[in-house]
């Protein structure tokens, strides 16, 4: 083995070695956190309903039964969120306790459906582990982002060491032998499954990066348009909080969710931020497809008018922020559909397995026996 592949591959396994346990617990809980929403749909009924062609109830209706069990709980620190025709509407808020509460409504009649305290949700819990392995956020922030950041830096290194020096072994590097002992078997799923894990995990690894550490994805879209970022994405949302304005005649709510409708009719589900006290602008958020992230339309109004103040339609975003924008869905996999998601779940169990079956490569050569030499029997 040459020089540097030695090098390389001492860099390999100390830095696996120092981030082993965090790739495989963000590994094995991203691979768990994939399917959410496929699995959900499965087994909590409440969250589809009958498609109707009457017109959904205004938000402000929503939020008034949602709150009807939590009094003193304001409609203004609520979210509210329509997922389109055929799933229920919710409205999240946190009560008293500290609790997030999501409350679940037909919006046909905004009928309570269910209510559940988000703290002991299955992937809630799931969710905070491969962000912050229960740990404060500032702190998750660095260890989980660190060793991320060190699993990229092990995926390519491993890729130099897998590269085979010559033509006839490159064969054996693509498959796994699995008649061989077992510690053989232990070696080629290790290299084998990495390899072919390895485009997908860097994938999977640098849009976590990117939600860790946002500076790297707006340094990734400044490139990707050419440094001259579009005009419209310089806009900033400006309130005049000295200067009157009109009071919106109807709950300040239920004017942002109109006027998104209107300016989006297209778009299935519409998010409505808190509106506050008055003071700040109120952000809503429509997107193409339910319980998909990329392609959306963006407005802020007027906290006291509804007036909109600014607004970024997904067709005249610059390519970069359409980039930005599709993050979650190419970490998920959702952005190829069901099949990415698919490999994007194999793929995080592959990660999940490369420390594992690294760890074990290391522990056997490193207590492995020399074999004796035979005694000499006298004649």
């Amino acid at each position: 083995m040459s020089t540097f592949k030695k090098t390389v591959g001492k860099l390999h396994l100390w830095l696996g070695l120092a981030s082993g346990l965090v790739v495989f617990i963000v590994s094995l809980t991203g691979a768990i956190f994939v399917f959410q929403d496929d699995i959900r749909d499965l087994t909590e009924p409440w969250r589809k309903v009958e498609a109707q062609q009457s017109a959904m109830v205004l938000p402000s209706r929503l939020q008034t039964a949602a709150l009807a069990a939590h009094p003193g709980i304001k409609a203004e620190d609520c979210w509210t969120t329509y997922f389109g025709p055929a799933r229920s509407a919710t409205v999240y808020f946190t009560d008293k306790a500290g609790a997030p509460i999501m409350v679940s409504l037909n919006p046909y009649t905004g009928r309570v459906l269910h209510e559940q305290d988000l703290r002991t949700h299955f992937f809630t819990v799931i969710q905070e582990i491969h962000m912050h392995l229960l740990l404060p956020e500032p702190v998750a922030k660095w260890v989980v982002g660190i060793s991320i950041s060190i699993f990229v830096v092990m995926l390519l290194t491993g890729l130099v060491l897998w590269w085979p020096k010559r033509k006839q072994e490159r064969k054996q590097r693509f498959t796994i032998k699995w008649g061989a002992r077992w510690r053989r078997v232990n070696y080629d799923l290790h290299n084998v499954l990495g390899f072919y894990a390895a485009s997908i995990g860097l994938v999977l690894a640098l849009s976590g990066l990117f939600m860790i550490f946002p500076g790297i994805l707006q340094s990734i879209v400044y490139v990707v348009d050419g440094g001259r970022p579009a005009p419209q994405e310089l806009m900033e949302t400006k309130l005049d909080t000295q200067q009157p304005a009109p009071i919106a005649a109807q709950p300040l709510t239920d004017v942002v969710y109109r006027t998104a409708r209107r300016l989006s009719p297209a778009n299935e589900m519409v998010l409505i931020g808190p509106t506050g006290a008055g003071k700040a602008p109120v952000f809503c958020w429509t997107y193409k497809k339910a319980l998909h992230y990329y392609h959306r339309d963006e407005y802020a109004f007027h906290p006291v008018s509804g007036q909109v103040l600014d607004s970024r339609f997904h067709a005249t975003k610059s390519a970069g922020t359409k980039f930005s924008d599709m993050n979650y869905d190419l970490h998920v996999g959702q952005i190829l559909g069901f099949g990415g998601k698919l490999v994007a779940f194999l793929t995080s169990l592959i990660c999940a397995s490369l420390p594992v079956t690294g760890t074990i490569i290391w522990w056997g050569r490193r207590n492995k026996t020399k074999k004796k030499k035979p005694k000499l029997q006298a004649v």
